[in-house]
């Protein structure tokens, strides 16, 4: 069986073949099979979605309507609740727990007709840039298996990039879908903050964290957005407006009218991005040599000055890690997951070795370093004041897009880097988010386009940004600029 250009185009393939969601499931457990050794997958639900594919084409020759998602394969990153699945986070402190409930993203997808194929691995907690941090061994990139796939998504990632699986889900706090997108060459979306309900996704960063998609194609993430998005009652940040994407504009690129393709948008980035030291000088030259040709087409194109920029990273980690800490500690052994062998302890000796064996050394890192900011002495200096950046960074954002449609910077300072090669230096692995990170911080959507090949083999992108809950926007220019 070829590799499926869209779910559009599988679709079609459904239409003339009675058993075509069994065949695909096949033929996407025999890529998970013959890709093994890029541990993609923490495990693989062939007996459930070979048994859902069959029901599935029953359903359709016996005159059941399709759903959106109708026998679309898809794959969950170890962060998201599948009910009765096990449920890791990546990490060994819960180990061996299982879902006792679906998030709703699952149920939506389920009630759509997707099949799900899989547990995605991912760095642990969603606490990494790599995919070298999960309790279950490191994730390797496709296209270069020396070369780490991004994380912390990097096994969604990996997933669709080898052709594992038609659509993967990710989270994405500071970049985990939009970062490994770009290092596998594959698109990576994650929607504003309130589009998508957290329910049932394992928390990292409360104010920060978003459910995102991959695909490879601009029409079939929108599609999966236009399934998943919407309000929900067990998730009060969710916004309360419909689904950012309606039957008449389907997948902001399904069948995209004239009008979309030939919109003129107009276009911000920021000097200090493009002219950052760390930012790899070919992948500058790409990116402005696109920006001109752009303008040449008739968009408007303005670099513009932005002078918080050197504050975002910062911003960033005392935030985060700060809502880690507090998120992290209902882990502790007691009534589920990983627990201490040693035995006759004290409650707190109890609780220090459980945390200090069950977490790894990234996610300690930055329990502590959460701990340390909120603590009394330290609040005001660090959490109190990251928050009023926080404030500025939004209120300056608002004002860039009163005047703009599309903001653009690099996903990554540089393409997917050597396995091992940033793990003994944390401050370099942090300041390398210094392009994904401010999405978050001000809750605006972002997605990751694979637009480049660098003189090195490996794929590298453009970041495009719109205003909070312009979604639609970002897709109707994400697939225009995907056809050029």
């Amino acid at each position: 069986m070829d590799k499926f250009t869209s779910i559009q185009d599988y679709h079609r393939f459904l239409a003339s073949h009675a058993d075509g969601c069994h065949m695909a499931v096949r033929h996407y457990l025999s890529r998970i099979e013959e890709n093994a050794n890029l541990n993609a997958f923490l495990e693989v639900f062939a007996a459930e979605a070979l048994q859902r594919a069959a029901a599935l084409d029953e359903e359709r020759r016996s005159g059941v309507a399709m759903g959106k998602l109708h026998g679309v394969v898809v794959a969950l990153k170890d962060v998201i609740s599948y009910k009765d699945h096990t449920l890791t986070a990546g990490s060994r402190i819960l180990s061996g727990f299982k879902a006792i409930y679906h998030a709703t993203v699952v149920e939506k997808l389920l009630a759509e007709g997707a099949i799900i194929i899989g547990r995605n691995n991912c760095d642990e907690f969603a606490m990494g840039s790599t995919n070298e941090n999960s309790a279950y061994g490191k994730v390797l990139n496709a296209r270069d298996l020396t070369r780490v796939p991004g994380g912390s998504s990097g096994g969604s990632a990996v997933a669709v990039q080898a052709d594992l699986c038609m659509v993967s889900l990710g989270s994405d706090t500071g970049g985990s879908v939009r970062q490994p997108a770009d290092f596998c060459g594959i698109i990576g979306l994650k929607p504003g903050y309130g589009r998508i309900s957290r329910y049932g996704l394992i928390a990292y960063a409360s104010s920060f964290d978003q459910i995102g998609i991959f695909g490879r194609t601009v029409p079939d993430v929108a599609r999966v957005l236009e399934v998943i998005s919407g309000p929900d009652e067990f998730d009060s940040t969710v916004a309360r407006s419909a689904a950012v994407v309606s039957d008449k504009s389907h997948a902001a690129g399904g069948q995209p009218g004239k009008d979309s393709l030939n919109r003129k948008y107009r276009i911000a980035y920021f000097k200090e991005g493009l002219d950052h030291p760390g930012l790899d000088p070919e992948m500058r030259e790409a990116i402005l040599e696109r920006l001109g040709q752009w303008e040449s087409a008739g968009h408007t194109i303005q670099a513009i000055d932005f002078k918080l920029f050197d504050y975002i990273v910062p911003t960033y980690y005392v935030l985060t890690t700060a809502e880690a800490s507090s998120n992290l500690a209902r882990f502790d052994g007691v009534r589920y997951g990983y627990r201490t062998a040693s035995r006759d302890l004290e409650l707190t000796e109890f609780y220090k070795r459980t945390r200090s064996e069950g977490f790894g050394r990234e996610v300690k890192r930055r329990i502590l370093l959460g701990t340390f900011v909120l603590s009394a002495g330290y609040y005001d200096a660090y959490f109190t004041k990251a928050q009023q950046v926080r404030r500025l960074l939004v209120e300056h954002t608002d004002l860039i897009f009163n005047d703009f449609d599309i903001l653009v910077l690099p996903t990554s300072p540089t393409t997917a880097f050597p396995i091992g090669e940033k793990m003994s230096d944390p401050i370099a692995m942090y300041l390398a988010d210094i392009y994904t990170v401010y999405a978050n911080l001000t809750g605006i959507p972002g997605i990751s386009l694979p637009l480049f090949t660098h003189t090195n083999g490996m794929p590298f992108g453009v970041q495009a940004m719109t205003s909070r809950f312009n979604e639609l926007s970002l897709l109707q220019f994400s697939h225009q600029m995907m056809q050029q």
